[in-house]
C-alpha cells in the first residue's frame, strides 16, 4: 500500500460550483486526433476509426485502448510519438467560438456572485493532447482527467497509464466531490456526510454532446446537478441532443458557442445565479440540524446525569 500524501481540496466556506466537459465536439467541433495526427501517419479519418473499431471488436477489446494501441503502432517509422509530440498536436486543435475567453470569464462572474467557479475536463481523448491547447496551458483547468500514456526511460509512448471510457467517467465525479482528485487516492471510496462534502452534485454542472456523455450526465441529474447538451452551431445537428432530452440525459441544449451573450454564457450564468442562493438556503438547513443534534445530545447528557444521581 503506497505511503505517498495525497493533496485533497479542503471544503471551502464560499460554495463550489464544478463545471465538468467532454472535449471532443464538446470544446472542440472535431475527435483531437483527426486534426493533425491522423493525417501524420497516412491515413485517412474514416480509415483509422474504421480499423480502430474493427479492432476493437476482434479482439474484445475497450475502444479506447484500441485507437491508443493504434496510434502507438501507426506511429512507428514515422515519428517519436512522445509527449511533446503530442502536446504540439494538441496546440493545433480547433476551438468552438468563445472558448478561448469562456473559462476566466465564467470564473470572474461566479466571483462577483459569492460563487468559486471551477472547470474540469472528463475526456476520453488523451490528456497530454488536451494539455497542448491554449487554455490548458493558460490554466483553464482545475484538474484534467482524460485517457494518458505511460512512457518509457526514453520518453516514448508505449503503454495506456490511464483508459477513461463512458462509463468509468463517473467515478471523477465523485472525487470532484470531495476533493480528492488523485486517480491514486482510494479515500475516495470514504463516507463523507452531506454537509462535509466540497461540491455537492446539486453543484455540478456536466457539458456533453453524445450518448457516451450519459452516465455523467445521469449521475448530475439524479442529485439535483445540471447537464447541458451542445450541439455544432454550424452545422445546426440537434439529433443526439433530442434523443438524449426524450431520455431524460439532460435539462438543457444549446449551440456550442461559450462567446459572451450566447445561450450557453447567459444559462452557466443563471446557473451560477441559482447556486449562490439555493446555497444561502442550504446552509441554514445543516445550521438548524446542527442546533438540534447539539439539543438533543444536550438532553442525553442530562438525562444519563439524571439517573447517575
Amino acid at each position: 500500500m503506497s505511503k505517498r500524501e495525497f493533496e485533497r481540496k479542503p471544503k471551502s466556506d464560499q460554495p463550489v460550483l464544478a463545471v465538468c466537459y467532454d472535449f471532443d465536439k464538446t470544446l472542440s467541433p472535431d475527435n483531437m486526433q483527426a486534426q493533425g495526427y491522423i493525417q501524420s501517419v497516412g491515413y485517412n479519418i474514416e480509415d483509422f476509426w474504421k480499423e480502430s473499431s474493427e479492432l476493437a471488436e476482434s479482439s474484445n477489446m475497450d475502444q479506447n485502448l484500441a485507437y491508443m494501441y493504434k496510434m502507438v503502432k501507426e506511429a512507428e517509422g514515422n515519428f517519436v510519438l512522445n509527449e511533446k509530440a503530442l502536446n504540439d498536436y494538441g496546440a493545433k486543435v480547433n476551438l468552438f467560438p468563445g472558448v478561448s475567453s469562456w473559462f476566466e470569464r465564467i470564473r470572474e462572474y461566479g466571483d462577483r456572485q459569492g460563487v468559486i467557479v471551477e472547470h474540469y475536463i472528463i475526456s476520453s481523448g488523451l490528456k497530454e493532447m488536451i494539455e497542448g491547447t491554449k487554455v490548458a496551458k493558460e490554466g483553464a483547468f482545475e484538474k484534467i482527467f482524460a485517457s494518458s500514456f505511460y512512457y518509457n526511460e526514453r520518453g516514448v509512448a508505449v503503454w495506456p497509464a490511464q483508459v477513461i471510457n463512458h462509463t468509468n467517467k463517473t467515478q471523477f465525479l465523485f472525487r470532484i466531490e470531495k476533493g480528492i482528485l488523485d486517480i491514486n487516492d482510494f479515500s475516495v471510496n470514504d463516507y463523507f456526510a452531506p454537509e462535509d462534502v466540497r461540491v455537492p452534485f446539486r453543484n455540478m454542472v456536466y457539458i456533453g454532446d453524445s450518448d457516451t456523455d450519459v452516465p455523467c450526465m445521469r449521475l448530475v441529474n439524479s442529485y439535483g446537478g445540471h447537464s447541458i447538451g451542445v450541439y455544432d452551431a454550424e452545422s445546426k445537428d440537434k439529433s443526439k441532443v433530442y434523443k438524449m432530452m426524450r431520455d431524460g440525459r439532460i435539462k438543457y441544449y444549446v449551440p456550442a458557442d461559450y462567446s459572451e451573450g450566447t445561450e450557453l454564457d447567459l444559462l452557466l450564468k443563471a446557473i451560477i445565479d441559482r447556486t449562490a442562493a439555493n446555497e444561502i438556503l442550504e446552509n441554514k438547513y445543516y445550521a438548524c440540524k446542527k442546533q438540534t443534534r447539539e439539543f438533543d445530545n444536550q438532553g442525553n447528557r442530562e438525562e444519563q446525569k439524571n439517573v447517575i444521581l
